[in-house]
């Protein structure tokens, strides 16, 4: 395996540096630095690159996350696809605003009580014990009440959302394929997301049952203007289609030209009866 060093850095980078500036120097100017797969099982002394924003680690084999104490300017970290069960020693990172940790082997969602900052949580698809859940410690969940926009939360057994209704500034919510059965629970925190736009449940069991999908968007003012401008129709991104496009493709054979609109996900065809 390898460990992340400053030596590891210059044996990657040493063949595209062709002028003489000092190495050290280097470190300290670089604010980008990708290192996805690239076997990494430890995350070793990186404290001269002090200026660092945006550290690419996916795709890697690290077990834990440490040694970035350093890192204060960081407001980009993706972890995904790595061997990580705990979220932790991540309170220097002041400016933190995207943590990707989808991927990896994490239970709870813990450790970023000093974590005020972050306005993108990405933790989807853990690979977690049979039968157990993702869990979330309130303390941190208080810590991101205020900054947490957008959270991927998908494929991780989750079968309820009521402790996540802390969370007043989220205006985007990703759950797909989890275990959400309860419209009654979704309703209950739509109440207090006032400012949720985009919702994508897909593959979830709550979208087998009649008319959920008129309950949710009832319930939520911040989703309602979708419900009342169009029709509900099944909605199909079309990948080479740019993400500010004014393009939605609501089948394979017909656009509608329109400004982009809040979006809930997840409709299925006894939905389209009722409609």
């Amino acid at each position: 395996m390898v460990r992340l060093t400053v030596y590891l850095i210059a044996k990657i980078i040493s063949h595209k540096t062709r002028n003489e500036e000092d190495f050290e120097q280097y470190l300290r100017k670089i604010t980008h630095l990708n290192l996805s797969d690239k076997n990494i099982d430890a995350i070793g002394d990186l404290s001269l690159c002090k200026n660092l924003r945006v550290l690419y680690l996916y795709d890697n084999q690290i077990s834990q996350i440490e040694n970035l104490d350093f890192a204060s300017n960081i407001t980009h970290l993706y972890l995904q696809n790595n061997c990580i069960s705990r979220i932790e020693n991540l309170s220097s990172l002041k400016n933190l605003e995207k943590l990707y940790l989808g991927g990896n082997c994490i239970t709870v969602v813990e450790g970023l009580d000093k974590s005020e900052e972050i306005r993108e949580l990405h933790i989807e698809s853990q690979h977690l014990p049979r039968g157990e859940k993702l869990l979330f410690d309130p303390r941190t969940l208080r810590s991101l009440a205020k900054s947490l926009s957008v959270l991927n939360i998908s494929n991780n057994n989750i079968d309820e959302l009521e402790e996540l209704a802390v969370l007043e500034n989220l205006t985007y919510l990703r759950a797909v394929d989890n275990q959400l059965q309860d419209v009654e629970d979704l309703e209950v925190v739509l109440n207090k997301w006032t400012k949720l736009r985009r919702m994508d449940i897909t593959g979830n069991p709550i979208c087998r049952k009649p008319k959920y999908r008129d309950r949710i968007v009832v319930q939520s003012q911040s989703l309602a203007d979708f419900e009342k401008l169009y029709p509900i129709l099944p909605v199909h991104h079309n990948p080479s289609v740019k993400e500010k496009t004014d393009f939605l493709v609501v089948s394979e054979m017909h656009k509608v030209k329109r400004k982009p609109l809040p979006r809930i996900l997840g409709k299925n065809k006894s939905d389209e009866k009722s409609g």
